[in-house]
């Protein structure tokens, strides 16, 4: 395959981006059932009707809508467990920090309007296993796709953890002008928020920053040039100087209209599930199309793409190629994937059907067993709804271990070209 030169950008925001809160309060929905259903099914709760709580019973798709002074929340969801949606919305905004009227959206104020109900039978017998399933003893197999589609998973040896460059520095900014904003080192700013980062690429490997663009909600008391000061040598310096890139010769950008003083739902609607390439890896790798957060993890949407994402940092991590995407299919209603596909773009030790092969030997990828495998009935969704659900270091984010490299060269053994 031939060596490329190149420009690629991306770009992250903030938890104060008005979609970035929808996607946190439909998580944070999500996290409140699985917690409760969770401590009912220990205390063996049974339902007025005679049903028995269970936690593998939680189905949940929940999506949110922000507009100035207005959130509402929306979806089908099942549980046995109450919880108080306003509650949880006003929370969220608080450590968000909208919490006063003069950042443009305060939790104590706005409205919320609860729109949730049930979850339509004929999706959830799919799940369910109502058909010749339902006599398995195996869970995993009784356990269908929540729906149909193709997810993606990508990795690269770019980054310590195994990012593309560019939205791996993209979030880094964006997590730090947060930070800066919460320990009051820039106490002007807001919690709305945008970074983007342009990397030069030469024989496919990232060599420079070429472009910073960070765009900062602020007081409208402060002035256009200390916001580029500042935001320059607290927030991009810190950033970059860590990363293992040249960056000086940069062309950066703070605020290019000049003033952002509206922000959040204020200045812009925000809608779950509008900002997947963020979430994902930037737009380096391909994304199946379907939104990750307030789906509870039968929906593949969410459970295959990080089953995705651990099979291809896996290859990587093996030495088995520099740069990895997988795709899996799925149809709603059957355990099995459809079909399984890794590319290696040409930098795979072994050629890409081999990959195939020892994929499909050592992973287990109907949606129950990655469920069972990554752990994914635990509340630790919200903290995935921004600042990317991969490349974290966190031990919640199950799916980036590295803990099938071997049996992925014990696999892969004996094919290399």
């Amino acid at each position: 395959m031939p060596h490329r030169n190149y420009l690629f950008t991306s770009e992250s925001v903030t938890e104060g981006h008005p979609d970035k809160i929808c996607d946190q309060v439909s998580d944070a929905v999500l996290d409140a059932i699985l917690e409760k259903e969770a401590r009912l099914e220990r205390e063996g709760y049974v339902s007025p009707t005679g049903v028995p709580a269970r936690l593998s019973d939680v189905r949940v798709a929940c999506e949110t809508f922000a507009t100035t002074g207005t959130i509402a929340v929306m979806g089908e969801i099942r549980t046995q467990a109450y919880v108080d949606v306003q509650a949880i919305v006003r929370e969220t905004l608080r450590e968000i920090g909208y919490d006063r009227a003069k950042y443009g959206f305060d939790c104590d104020t706005c409205g919320v309007i609860n729109m949730i109900h049930g979850q339509s039978p004929d999706i959830a017998q799919g799940v369910d296993g109502t058909f010749a399933r339902a006599n398995d003893h195996d869970e995993a197999e009784r356990i269908g796709a929540g729906d149909q589609g193709m997810m993606f998973g990508y990795a690269t040896d770019e980054t310590d953890v195994l990012m593309p460059m560019p939205i791996h520095l993209a979030h880094g900014l964006a997590r730090q002008l947060a930070e800066v904003r919460r320990n009051s080192t820039l106490p002007y700013l807001r919690p709305d928020g945008k970074t983007q980062v342009t990397v030069r690429y030469e024989d496919d490997r990232p060599v420079e920053v070429s472009a910073i663009v960070v765009s900062a909600q602020h007081d409208e008391r402060v002035g256009q040039l200390q916001i580029h000061e500042d935001v320059t040598r607290k927030v991009i310096a810190p950033v970059l100087d860590e990363a293992n890139i040249a960056w000086k010769d940069a062309t950066i950008y703070v605020n290019p209209t000049g003033r952002f003083v509206v922000g959040g739902p204020m200045g812009d609607t925000g809608l779950t599930g509008r900002k997947i390439i963020v979430d994902s890896y930037g737009g380096m790798g391909r994304h199946g199309g379907g939104a990750f957060s307030g789906k509870d993890p039968t929906k593949v949407d969410r459970s295959a793409a990080y089953a995705a994402r651990w099979v291809a940092k896996n290859i990587v991590a093996a030495g088995l190629a520099r740069r990895c995407e997988v795709q899996l299919a799925y149809a709603i209603g059957v355990a099995r994937p459809l079909s399984i596909m890794v590319d290696s773009f040409g930098t795979g030790a072994v050629d890409d059907f081999a990959l195939d092969r020892a994929v499909a030997e050592v992973f287990d990828l109907r949606p129950g067993a990655i469920i069972r495998d990554l752990d994914l009935r635990r509340p630790i969704f919200k903290k995935t709804a921004a600042y990317g659900h991969f490349g974290r270091v966190d031990p919640d984010f199950s799916w980036e271990a590295t803990d099938r490299v071997d049996e992925l060269r014990a696999a892969a053994g004996g094919r290399v070209r």
